[in-house]
């Protein structure tokens, strides 16, 4: 190891942090042969920290007096007190909010980290009427903190991994080592490991880097703003992946099934509960079907239609002048702008606009002639069913095979449908998540995990993780007798 010098190691930090107007580098004197130096970064840092943990100690100047340097530690009563071997170790910690307080070639770095983050918000994505009101924030030991007061055992284990060259963003994977494979922790690490990037800002970041394995619309990664849903995705084998300055959690694998499904459901009875989730399950499918099918019984089967309703239909298309596919792909790209438009707008006028939005130019097209009655409402109806849906990365592949859908009916009638959904049949079954099937648990079946995604059975009966989950640890509720 390469030796250097306290005027060696000052000048090596002034010249790698130069122009940096936050840098303060304070020398005092403790002997006429002896100086040291406390250097910290201002934005990052609290200035009464560095006064009441070190500028201020008397004990401090003591031990240094005495050339005990090596007892600093013990002295100054920061949370936090690492002795760095390096001098390539210090621009991690300063710039993470530690004090880096140098003598000769000895170098410590005392946490004195400044409080610039806002306290405990409610969820706004993850909304419930239930269940807690606390949410992730950006700050990762505030959320480790909201986890483990949840969660209180031994077994919640934690990794560490620092991605960005430039912005050195902590990495938390955490599991619980008694319930969760083995190798599904080794694997998340392996390819978090291989990032090389400059910067991780945000969650978002990495889950494309989870998810590299598929080529596909669909989401593999869950995001969720409340400590809840990550301790009951923990509990059932699943890993959890905090990402510092994002405050919004990952938890892998996510199934399918896990998508179309509130964390709300769970301070539900099951008896009420699972109707809503079959009727999830199936406003799912008529989101991607209800403009293809449309197409179909207009274009190619109208023997299927009442005729009553029949002349309905085509007297309200008399006047249009465009094909029935370019009135619905017109349609369905206004509606898009519009739901665009009130993710943007600022949460106080958005919905307002874009609801009169949608009216003014339902209610103009119609008089107009572009596009028929009926159009507008398989259209509507069409959106309607997709609201029920949070993750907009569902949204967006909801989107994608709506089209797919469309055009397959525009070309081939009902039997183009019964063709594009074989072929969503057989990709949605061969992706895979983490190395687990993505159609899980209906693809390959388990009863056990379906209980636990797209129904829910009484919780005297939920007794059991899944098999492909928890190999090792499926007994996670045992009925006392008498």
């Amino acid at each position: 190891m390469v030796k250097f010098m306290k005027n060696e190691i000052v000048k090596r930090i002034e010249r790698d942090f130069s122009n940096t107007v936050d840098l303060v580098i304070k020398p005092i004197r403790v002997s006429v042969l002896q100086t040291i130096y406390v250097i910290y970064l201002e934005s990052v840092t609290g200035s009464d920290k560095v006064n009441d943990y070190i500028l201020k100690n008397i004990s401090f100047l003591n031990a240094i007096r005495k050339n005990k340097f090596s007892d600093l530690p013990s002295l100054i009563p920061a949370p936090n007190t690492k002795t760095l071997n390096h001098p390539d170790e210090i621009e991690f910690y300063i710039t993470n909010g530690f004090t880096i307080v140098i003598r000769g070639k000895d170098i410590l770095a005392l946490e004195t980290r400044a409080d610039i983050q806002r306290g405990i918000p409610e969820p706004t994505t993850e909304q419930a009427v239930f269940g807690p009101k606390d949410a992730f924030t950006e700050n990762i030991q505030i959320n480790l903190g909201l986890l483990k007061r949840r969660l209180k055992s031994k077994d919640l284990k934690a990794k560490s991994v620092v991605l960005g060259r430039k912005t050195k963003t902590m990495i938390e994977i955490i599991y619980f080592d008694d319930i969760c494979e083995e190798e599904l922790v080794t694997h998340i690490e392996a390819e978090l490991k291989k990032v090389d990037v400059d910067g991780i800002l945000d969650s978002g970041n990495i889950t494309e880097y989870l998810s590299e394995e598929n080529n596909t619309h669909f989401p593999t990664v869950i995001k969720t703003e409340r400590p809840d849903t990550a301790s009951k995705a923990l509990l059932e084998g699943k890993v959890l992946i905090f990402v510092d300055t994002s405050p919004f959690a990952l938890i892998v694998p996510g199934f399918f099934s896990d998508f179309l499904n509130p964390v709300s459901d769970n301070y539900k009875k099951s008896n009420n509960i699972n109707f809503l989730k079959i009727l999830r399950f199936c406003c799912f499918f008529l989101t991607i079907l209800a403009p293809a099918i449309y197409i179909a019984l207009i274009n190619y089967n109208p023997e299927t239609i009442p005729t009553s309703l029949l002349i309905n239909f085509s007297t309200q298309r008399d006047n249009v002048p465009f094909p029935a596919i370019v009135e619905a792909i017109m349609m369905l790209i206004i509606y898009e702008i519009l739901r665009e438009s009130d993710v943007r707008f600022p949460n106080s006028y958005g919905s307002a606009i874009s609801i009169l939005g949608a009216l003014i130019l339902g209610e103009a097209a119609v008089n107009a002639g572009f596009v028929s009655p009926i159009m507008i409402i398989v259209i509507a109806f069409t959106f309607i069913t997709s609201l029920i849906f949070t993750e907009q990365e569902m949204v967006n592949a909801a989107r994608h095979w709506r089209i797919l859908f469309l055009i397959a009916a525009a070309f081939y009638g009902l039997y183009g449908i019964v063709l594009a959904f074989i072929y969503f049949l057989s990709h949605v079954t061969e992706l895979k998540t983490m190395g687990k099937p993505y159609f899980y648990p209906i693809a390959p079946f388990d009863r056990v995990y379906l209980y636990k995604g797209l129904l829910k059975q009484d919780i005297e009966l939920d007794t059991k993780r899944s098999k492909m989950l928890a190999p090792h640890n499926e007994t996670k509720q045992r009925r006392n007798e008498g």
